[in-house]
């Protein structure tokens, strides 16, 4: 008999969880795996409750937050947007997740396209990639020239600058996977006809070029990490454990009504969540 399958004479006497337990031991099934992920399930929407208090307190008080959720392919960027935005007031948020630029959109000014999609009043903007394309898979691709390329690591510190000045809100979040996940990763999309159309022939060349992202990923850091906009490191080889510590962040960073009532823990985890420093690469 399968281990998995159960008589009608068991599945009557499972009147306790403890019933349960023990005769999925019994089998031989190995529980850790159930156990966190209730407690993942259970976490995530206690975070999301918070993030509705966040987004209400934002509203009310006519606050601009952006985040950028920037990082290698198959890093889980969606994935941890969809959880951030389940439950909130599409009226007062939204996911950012601009393609390749027009033709008329290539003679703008570069920031022109992203700019536009920045948060009125009260509202919560998150992009699924951003205007730091240039700094990463532009340069690598080949997509960009050198001139294009230096004069955006020179004008984003000043952008930044101007947006904090006005009073927005930036996260910038860098979800970092390890070059053998994301290779899983790439697997198991290629495998499943329902996730195939998120590779696309960027992300397969990118497979090839590690060490040149590994480049440009430092160069990044080093030209736009600053004290008013920093990068947010957050370790994504467990995308579950990305999600949560992600979201811990951001509730973090404000002060809202009824965040002492929180019904879990809302101060990120540091072995996940770090702060972007220099030395890291000196």
């Amino acid at each position: 008999m399968d281990r998995f399958l159960f008589t009608n004479e068991e599945i009557v006497n499972f009147n306790t969880r403890e019933s349960l337990e023990h005769h999925l031991i019994d089998r031989l099934v190995h529980l850790t795996p159930i156990y966190n992920r209730i407690q993942y399930e259970t976490d995530l929407e206690l975070l999301q409750i918070e993030l509705l208090k966040l987004q209400n307190w934002i509203a009310q008080e006519n606050k601009r937050v952006v985040i950028l959720f920037e990082g290698r392919d198959a890093a889980g960027k969606g994935g941890a947007i969809r959880r951030f935005m389940r439950y909130l007031n599409p009226r007062a948020a939204k996911a950012v997740a601009l393609g390749k630029p027009t033709d008329i959109e290539k003679g703008h000014w570069y920031f022109r396209r992203h700019v536009k999609e920045l948060p009125n009043r009260g509202e919560m903007v998150f992009f699924d990639r951003s205007w730091y394309n240039r700094a990463v898979v532009e340069p690598v691709m080949g997509f960009c020239t050198n001139e294009e390329y230096e004069r955006f690591l020179q004008q984003v510190p000043e952008l930044e600058h101007m947006l904090y000045e006005d009073g927005v809100h930036i996260i910038k979040f860098w979800f970092d996977i390890t070059k053998g996940e994301q290779e899983k990763r790439f697997k198991a999309r290629m495998n499943n006809p329902l996730k195939q159309w998120k590779i696309s022939p960027v992300d397969l060349a990118s497979r090839e070029r590690w060490d040149d992202y590994t480049r440009a990923i430092r160069e990044m850091f080093s030209k736009t990490h600053t004290e008013f906009c920093p990068w947010i490191i957050i370790n994504t080889d467990s995308k579950m454990e990305a999600r949560l510590e992600s979201i811990r962040y951001l509730l973090s960073r404000f002060n809202y009504p009824g965040k002492e009532k929180a019904q879990t823990v809302l101060s990120p985890d540091p072995n996940v969540v770090h702060r972007f420093y220099r030395s890291m690469y000196t």
